[in-house]
This record gives C-alpha cells, structure tokens and sequence, in this order.
C-alpha cells in the first residue's frame, strides 16, 4: 500500500533569529499553526514581541486587517522544547550553519515527529544529502532556502536530496505558494541555483577591479546605467556584507573543486579581514554617512569634440552604431571614410570580448589615437557609455573621445585596457554560469531565470538575458576573452555553444526519448 501524501497544516520552526522569525510570519499570514522553537528562552520572547509588533505595524499602516493580525499572532505558539514539536507536519530548521549541529538536531526530531513530518533545512550553502544522510529516513528531508528578509524576497528554493521523496519536495512546493511565495526546484548542488548564479556578477566585478580597470565606483556606475542592474558588483557586497558573502564565494569555489568559474578575489579577503565587510559596519568598498554611501563625484566630461573620426569597420554593428550616433548629435565632427585611418584621426573600435591594445595590432593602428567603446548594450538607449583606452592612447585623444560619447548629455566612464570592458566581460560571466547551470541540471531554465530576477533583483534571468543579447554574441565574447588571457575561466558552457551554434534560445530544453 503507497504512502499518503504528505499535508502540512501545522510547521515547526528551529531557531528564532532573522530567517525563522520571517518564516514564522509569513507561514502565519498563509493560515498555519507555527510553533517557533529555540533553545535560547530569551531569543525566542524576542522573536515573538519582534512578531507581535511587525503584525501591529501592518495593520496600522493598512496592509494587513486588525483582526487578521491578531488572528496571524494567535497562530503562532512558542515551544520550548523540541518534544513540542511532535505534532507538526514539517520542521524547517533556520540555525547556525554546521553540518553537525544541524543533524544533530535532525536525529533529535526523528525522535520526536511523526514518519510523514518532512524536516526542511533553511540552509544556503551546506549538501541537503549530507545533512540527510545523518537521519534514519533521510527520504524525508528537503533543503527549504529562504532569503533575507523572508517577508519580502518572495522566492525559495526547494532542494532534494539524492535519497529524497520528490513528494516531500513537491508538499514543499505547494507549502511556499500558501505562504505567498515563488518556489524553484533544484538538485542538490554547491549553491543550488541563486548562489550558484550569483558567482557571476561578484567575482567578475572583482576580477575587473583587480586587474586595475576601473575604480570600484567606476565598475558599479557601468552595471547599474549601462547594463541596467539594480546594483553594482560592490554595491551589493556591502549590502550582503562580506563576512558573509566572500565565506560563501571560497565554500562554494572549494565545493565545486577549484572551478576556476568561482574563483575568489584577495580583495575581499584582505577588505574582510580588515573589517570593512559594507553597510552594517558603516565602511566597506564606500563608507557610509547615515546609511548612504560616500561616492565620490565624476569629473564634468571635456567639451572638445575630435576634428576627425576613423570608425573601424571590423564589427559592422558597432560601426553602425557610432555612426548613427555622431549623425543625430549633428555635430561638427568630420567623418574619415578612408581604408585606413588619416594621421590626425581619432580612431574608434567597437571589439567584442577583446581589449582595445589587441584590436589595434590586429587591424594595424596607431594605438596612441585608438579608443574602444562598449556596444553591446545600445548606444542610444543606455545611460552611461563606456570608452577604452590602450596603454598608448594619448591624452588628447582619449578626452577627444570622451567629448565625442558624451556630446548628448549621456556620461561616459573612460576605462583602462580591458578585454571585454566591463558590461560585456561581467554580463557574459553572468550567462555563461546561468548556462552551465542548465546544462548540468540543477534546475530548469525557467526556475533559473524565475530564481536569479527574484532572488538577486537582476533585470533579467541569466538565459533570457543572453537571448536579448543574442547567444552567439555573448559566444563571441567569451570566446575572445579567452583566446585573449587563456584563463578557462572564460570557456564557454556547451549548453550556450551548442544553441548558438543552432540558433536556439537558451531556454531550449531538447526532448530526450
């Protein structure tokens, strides 16, 4: 005779800090009886007045009727012992993240709950099959990952174990819903799918700023105005801050066995042992005055416009670009039609993946008049342009540049040498992982891109931004930063080479037999 279904009507909950509280609220607001749990009496009165004062708050603010309020508090019981918790039909347990501890605590509750009561670890970083391999019915436990603050990043992720019921996790599923949550699913792998996608943006805006491109401010303006992120890589570090992010970029490197895709940066282990872990300290990669950060201001743009311009005619849609551009700003900049460039013009390329010093030898150009600019994003849509210069690149020049991309209005970053600037090289970092995700089936496209928007904020999903891009542009890219530095790093995902090769979006999943 099968089973019963697993249903989940009253959830424990371990551990009253940040995670288990938020859980407790909004498992309460979803119509079910919670008993909060921790081994600290004082944590848990303080968890419950934290509870009873968020409740009253939003109701005086509108957003949640008086008496549901009260109706969501009286849902909530403490437990002061785990033998109260008994009678649940699920356990999420929200402590500190030790393996040990945390199957400790799970041989305890197998004492305790029923054999259909599934017990769900909040953990973000540790293996759901090694947690469950130190309980006797490890078929029952299920990774539950919330993200802080639980009440407001509507997303978690469901994760199963190697020796997982897929009902258990399909209870966990509808369970999220109840609670006006978005689940997606994932395997059992280092950083399920929003750590894991997460590496990406960190730790290529790291290796930017290691290789001395541009300043950190520099990086953050060109994510947020050019590419269209919320936030800059080191915006979002010291929001995180790095006593906890830069511990989950090495853990998660270390699991997936020195992938050089994750490798660390000695910036934030330096800036982490030296304290300035972000916004919570009041200084991390800017210092805060009242809460917002200390950027330093941009230098106004040069006013003197090049007399002539030489565009490169080795990438035809940037060409077109900078072309169209000069032509709407109808300035008087005259344009050098020639084979090769006159010996007093600015020279413009428009590389994809490559630096500026690399596209000067290989079209046999004056490198001190050579000036890049980024035209992966369009150039009369974004809201900050990005221009490169090579080593040689002369001052005059440089800044004739500078004035020529900003002569509409729209500030410009001027940038050392790069291969791939910085939008291109970061972005094509963020699908490539987003890609190899897929192609290792840790979750579908749709749950990667559905986790990464609601989990990280980003404007779109790592799969559909390469498809708004064009995946074989994003190939070329990375392709040419690897061809360029000859880090594996860079090497493409099949998943992302085999549909561009093809044509395919990044969301196509093949029918197998």
């Amino acid at each position: 005779m099968s089973q019963p279904e697993y249903r989940i009507e009253t959830l424990g909950i371990v551990g009253s800090g940040a995670m288990g509280r938020g859980i407790a609220q909004i498992a309460a607001l979803g119509g079910l009886n919670v008993l909060l749990h921790d081994t600290n009496p004082q944590a848990l009165a303080a968890a419950r007045a934290y509870l009873s004062d968020t409740f009253t708050r939003l109701s005086a603010k509108g957003k949640l009727k008086e008496a549901d309020a009260h109706a969501a508090l009286a849902r909530i019981r403490e437990a002061h012992d785990t033998s109260e918790l008994s009678g649940c039909d699920a356990v999420i347990e929200a402590i500190v993240e030790n393996l040990d501890i945390k199957r400790g605590l799970f041989r305890d509750l197998e004492a305790v709950v029923g054999e259909r009561c599934i017990l769900a670890s909040n953990t973000s970083s540790l293996s759901i099959t090694a947690i469950a391999a130190g309980c006797a019915h490890p078929q029952r436990v299920a990774g539950f990952h919330f993200f802080n603050p639980v009440p407001l990043m509507r997303v978690v992720e469901v994760i199963d174990g190697l020796r997982g019921d897929a009902q258990a996790g399909d209870a966990l599923m509808a369970l999220a819903r109840r609670m006006g949550h978005t689940p997606v699913r994932a395997k059992d792998m280092p950083g399920f799918i929003v750590n894991h996608a997460g590496r990406g943006m960190n730790t290529e805006g790291l290796r930017v700023a290691s290789e001395g491109v541009a300043s950190f401010a520099t990086i953050d303006r060109i994510m947020r105005e050019q590419a269209g992120f919320r936030l800059g890589p080191f915006e979002l570090l010291d929001l995180t801050a790095l006593d906890v992010s830069h511990p989950v970029m090495e853990s998660i490197y270390h699991q997936f066995y020195e992938e050089p895709r994750f490798r660390p940066s000695p910036i934030t282990a330096t800036r982490l042992a030296g304290g300035l872990v972000g916004r919570k300290t009041g200084e991390g990669f800017y210092r805060y005055v009242d809460g917002k950060p200390d950027v330093p201001p941009e230098a106004a743009a040069p006013t003197r416009l090049p007399t002539r311009v030489w565009i490169s005619r080795a990438w035809p849609a940037g060409r077109e670009q900078v072309l169209k551009l000069i032509a709407r700003c109808d300035c008087s900049v005259h344009l050098d039609t020639g084979h090769t460039p006159a010996p007093d013009s600015l020279i413009v390329v428009t590389p994809l993946g490559v630096d500026a010093t690399t596209t000067a030898i290989n079209e046999h150009l004056d490198a001190t008049r050579v000036v890049a600019v980024d035209t992966l994003f369009p150039l009369d849509t974004v809201a900050r342009r990005t221009v490169m210069t090579t080593p040689a690149t002369t001052p005059a020049m440089r800044d004739a540049a500078h004035a020529l991309f900003a002569v509409d209005g729209v500030p410009v970053s001027v940038i050392r040498d790069s291969t791939g600037f910085v939008a291109q090289r970061v972005v094509a970092t963020i699908v490539n992982i987003g890609c190899d995700i897929a192609q290792q089936g840790i979750a579908t496209p749709e749950d990667i891109d559905l986790a990464v928007t609601l989990g990280l904020g980003y404007p779109h999903g790592p799969l559909a931004l390469g498809d708004t891009l064009g995946a074989h542009t994003v190939l070329t890219i990375l392709r040419n930063i690897h061809s360029v530095l000859g880090d594996p790093r860079y090497r493409p995902s099949p998943w992302l080479t085999r549909r561009a090769q093809l044509g395919l979006p990044l969301t196509h999943i093949e029918e197998l037999g």
